[in-house]
């Protein structure tokens, strides 16, 4: 397999094949990171394709930093592109405080199957989402996160909190279902 290297070099030395290769290396696991942010495949194919124009465009300027570094930098293009479409297109509502509420154990997510849960992220308000994605799959602090969105700390630990309860409520009820079957 050719290694992110070659494949760089091959793109900036002008082979058309080679963005063609890139594209088909990278394509689905970008759209899997996508559509953590926009659920419906048919807006995220825009993003994806927006997405790539994008990496096209700016890789004579993207900064080789050994292997994995190209897929790191595609997964940032992405994910900034689905953010920014969930801005343009739903409504973000960011205020709020944690409710003070009574302490219930998890749910075992490892017994719900990826598809399952995709899909319930995928059913999260835009706002959860969003925050919920940038913390977990993104691994940024709140501080990152309030920066990426304009939103106070507070407010993005706020939504978090909202959007993992309300996951685990997802959770509990899929499971519960599941257990009745």
């Amino acid at each position: 397999m050719e290694t992110e290297r070659e494949l760089l070099d091959a793109i900036r030395g002008g082979e058309r094949a080679a963005m063609r290769r890139l594209y088909e290396r990278y394509s689905r696991y970008a759209m899997a990171i996508g559509l953590r942010y926009v659920p419906n495949r048919d807006e995220m194919r825009d993003v994806l394709q927006d997405s790539f124009v994008k990496i096209i465009t700016g890789i004579s300027r993207f900064d080789y930093r050994g292997e994995g570094s190209l897929k790191s930098w595609v997964s940032r293009i992405v994910a900034n592109r689905a953010i920014d479409y969930v801005k343009e297109h739903e409504r973000l509502q960011f205020t709020g405080e944690i409710p003070v509420d009574v302490i219930e154990p998890e749910p075992d997510v490892g017994e719900v199957p990826d598809d399952a849960l995709d899909e319930m992220i995928g059913r999260l308000p835009a706002n959860y989402r969003v925050v919920l994605n940038l913390f977990v799959f993104e691994q940024l602090s709140h501080r990152e996160i309030s920066q990426r969105l304009g939103i106070s700390e507070q407010n993005s630990a706020i939504h978090f909190y909202r959007a993992k309860k309300a996951l685990q409520k997802m959770i509990k009820d899929y499971l519960n279902k599941r257990q009745r079957i």
